[in-house]
């Protein structure tokens, strides 16, 4: 009888539903400017998120290395275009976020104006951005200087980061006495203060695709587009993603 009940137990146990894909955690690559926002979203998603961050171009990479990722939320429509011909995507990118671009000193600094950033560096001062090549950031920034008339004096007195907190920590620190970052990182940190507002047409627009890899990460992108992570997204300085270029 013993046999029987043992055998009856090892079939019910192999016919049982196995545990849900939402009981998983949703795996997240995500542009390091979403840090904190991101948090506050992982907070009200009704699925744990496991997010990670770092630089578009190296989450991007990372995900057509094949990194084990449901959702990859970029700074960089290019770096998404990229994504996509390596044949990653579960599913089309949509645009969740814009942002703005702005030059930061350390707190209780003076706004200047383009024509005076090479003063406010003095001799030895570097300008901290991202990298030019694989952070969105850096190479907004570059655009702007171009446009500006001001590459040639200034691309030799960068500071470039792997990612575009790292460039805020510079000038929060003082290890930077000027820094180029999105709008929202300059609102996350108290030790810096905005000095110049980047005008949106002197770079292309800053957006932030998001794409599902896998089944399980179509719900979070769909979740991003509702206006309670559209609110918590603004409530960090991003603009909403309907909000024109």
């Amino acid at each position: 009888m013993s046999r029987i009940v043992a055998l009856f137990i090892l079939i019910c146990s192999i016919a049982a539903p196995r545990p849900a894909a939402a009981d998983r955690a949703v795996t997240v690559f995500a542009a390091a400017s979403l840090r904190g926002a991101l948090e506050e979203i992982a907070a009200a998603f009704p699925a744990p998120l496991s997010l990670a961050y770092g630089g578009s171009g190296t989450m991007a990479r990372q995900v057509a290395a094949g990194a084990p990722a449901d959702v990859v939320l970029l700074a960089s429509s290019d770096w998404m275009t990229w994504l996509e011909t390596q044949g990653r995507l579960h599913a089309t990118s949509q645009v969740v976020a814009r942002n703005r671009l702005v030059l930061i000193a350390p707190a209780g600094a003076a706004p200047l104006s383009e024509a005076e950033i090479g003063r406010r560096l003095g001799g030895n001062g570097r300008l901290a951005m991202g990298q030019r090549e694989a952070v969105p950031a850096g190479a907004y920034a570059m655009q702007w200087m171009q446009q500006a008339g001001l590459w040639d004096g200034l691309q030799e007195r960068l500071a470039e980061t792997d990612n575009v907190r790292a460039a805020l920590a510079l000038v929060a620190r003082g290890d930077a006495p000027l820094g180029v970052v999105y709008a929202s990182d300059a609102q996350a940190e108290p030790l810096v203060e905005v000095v110049y507002e980047i005008p949106a047409q002197a770079h292309d627009p800053i957006t932030y695709p998001a794409a599902a890899l896998t089944p399980e990460g179509a719900a979070l992108v769909a979740f991003l587009l509702t206006d309670q992570a559209q609110a918590i997204l603004a409530d960090h300085g991003f603009l909403k993603a309907d909000h024109g270029s």
